[in-house]
């Protein structure tokens, strides 16, 4: 939060909201239904990408509703003894988490290297999934459904969205901007998986190859960047504790 002073606040939703863009329910799984073999079902993705931008729509303006008096019981919370040594530990455990996920994921990539690691079976079976959701015959709920399990799953864990929620809730504007502000951020979201899906239509053999590398690295990597993510936002939140506490990080002058 603290890099996003001074920032106006809709260029600073609109960095939270392509950040957010790159998560597994807004650009993971649109790349995954754009390399099916075939010409890209745009209906189906664009049925998706609604539905999951309608689910974030619809949390955001619960958040929003009911978030103001709880950010003044949190800030309370956070200025007391407990908030600050709560800050602590919570930072240390994402800290702790982040560094054992990274350890857990070298140890995956050593075996793999090694040739000790088995293709696992459920890789066909998520193909077949995929053929079935996006067969013209299917029912469209099953794509809708697709999106609010993805939404559900992530919604609290994607930072940058609760940070873009609480900073449109504690802004001195009206109700009618508040909820600009959050269409706006939730469209900005699926733009990314908006420009691919139009790559895709307009030089389809072009892109088909790349997005196939792009998909297939995201899902390689996906480990490491939670690893990378908990452990950065760890780091910062210990320091700040640290700080808050009149304590000073052994490792940094």
């Amino acid at each position: 939060m603290d890099l996003l002073t001074g920032i106006p606040l809709p260029l600073a939703l609109t960095i939270l909201a392509l950040v957010d863009g790159l998560s597994v329910g807004t650009l993971l799984i649109p790349l995954f239904f754009l390399i099916a073999p075939g010409a890209p079902r745009v209906r189906r993705i664009l049925l998706y990408l609604g539905s999951i931008t309608g689910f974030y729509f619809l949390i955001g303006v619960l958040f929003t509703l009911g978030i103001v008096s709880a950010i003044h019981i949190g800030r309370d919370f956070l200025e007391s003894g407990a908030g600050k040594w709560s800050l602590l530990v919570v930072g240390a455990a994402m800290l702790v988490s982040g560094i054992l996920i990274g350890e857990r994921n070298s140890r995956r990539k050593r075996r793999a290297k090694a040739g000790r690691l088995e293709v696992r079976p459920g890789d066909a079976r998520l193909l077949r999934w995929r053929e079935r959701v996006l067969s013209p015959e299917a029912s469209g709920a099953a794509v809708v459904g697709v999106a609010l399990a993805a939404g559900l799953i992530e919604v609290a864990s994607m930072l940058p969205y609760l940070i873009g929620m609480t900073m449109i809730a504690d802004a001195p504007i009206g109700m009618p901007a508040r909820f600009a502000l959050l269409a706006g951020y939730c469209l900005v979201m699926v733009v990314p998986a908006l420009l691919l899906l139009g790559a895709r239509i307009a030089a389809a053999r072009a892109v088909e190859r790349p997005l196939q590398r792009f998909t297939a690295w995201m899902q390689r990597t996906g480990a490491e960047n939670t690893a990378w993510l908990l452990g950065i936002i760890g780091f910062l939140l210990v320091r700040a504790a640290f700080a808050q506490l009149g304590l000073q990080l052994p490792f940094i002058g």
